[in-house]
């Protein structure tokens, strides 16, 4: 959310993109939701007061109102896309906008999609949309042939242990230590590894062209425990793989740095780049 090692600007603020566009980030990972019309908000949640200093829908809410939101507790306004496009093209350099595409369910119409293709086109290549709605990134891929989408492949497969929320998919543990709600989850008929290859390759099928998997830290570990490596898996397809969220400070995640970098991972998402880096030094 353009976070830089613990600034004190809000995240999705136009001034920790600022910041992180001076310091030279490779990529910028930002939230985005459509608004009612013409732009998008960014923020990470469907209503306003879960962030910012409004109330309601952020799809209900036009244009002009978002031009009147701060973050809550803060002087910083919530900035739209187009806002963020400008500085992006203002500051020129190589650094490229992940764009978190928050919107999971279905519109009416292709409205909003071709409104995002519109914003973000002056960006070419420099900009990727990620999600883990499929659905959307297929829209996008008939709208816009040339757009580089990266697909979260979460609302298939996650490992994680202790209490999860019964109303997040997927909803059922399966057979091999997985929330799967895949019928192969069902009962174990493979070893693990072949379980997981043939997740991973029906995943892959389904976003054509996409370049990027985005896959928390602590399942490819798991992962590489039950014998498969995900990066080694999408790389024979041309597929990146990136890992989420390798936080300096955070134990696990400084746990499997050297294992993710030594099974091939391509990109690492982080809210501490600068520590980061140095730890990846150290090693």
């Amino acid at each position: 959310m353009a976070a830089l090692d613990g600034q004190a600007f809000p995240p999705n603020s136009l001034e920790a993109i600022n910041a992180s566009l001076a310091a030279g980030a490779d990529v910028i990972e930002v939230d985005i939701t459509a608004l009612a019309e013409r732009d998008y908000l960014l923020v990470h949640d469907l209503t306003l007061e879960s962030e910012t200093t409004g109330s309601g829908k952020v799809g209900e809410c036009t244009v002009t109102q978002a031009r009147e939101l701060f973050y809550k507790g803060s002087i910083y306004r919530v900035p739209l896309l187009s806002d963020v496009v400008t500085a992006s093209q203002g500051h020129g350099g190589s650094t490229r906008l992940q764009l978190d595409y928050k919107n999971e369910m279905p519109f009416a119409d292709d409205e909003p999609f071709e409104r995002l293709v519109r914003l973000i086109e002056p960006l070419g290549s420099r900009v990727i949309v990620s999600t883990v709605a499929d659905w959307q990134l297929r829209k996008l891929r008939k709208l816009a042939g040339w757009l580089d989408l990266g697909f979260d492949i979460h609302f298939y497969i996650v490992w994680e242990t202790g209490s999860r929320d019964p109303n997040e998919y997927p909803k059922h543990l399966g057979a091999y230590g997985y929330y799967d709600d895949h019928p192969l989850a069902t009962e174990r008929s493979w070893p693990t590894a072949a379980y997981l290859a043939d997740r991973c390759a029906a995943l892959i099928g389904l976003v054509p062209g996409v370049s990027t998997f985005y896959i928390n830290h602590q399942f490819l570990a798991q992962s590489l425990d039950d014998g498969f490596n995900w990066a080694a898996a999408l790389h024979e397809s041309g597929i990146l793989c990136d890992a989420w969220t390798m936080d300096v400070g955070n134990p696990a995640a400084e746990a499997n740095i050297p294992r993710l970098l030594e099974a091939g991972i391509d990109l690492f998402t982080t809210n501490t780049p600068s520590a980061l880096r140095a730890f990846i030094a150290g090693r």
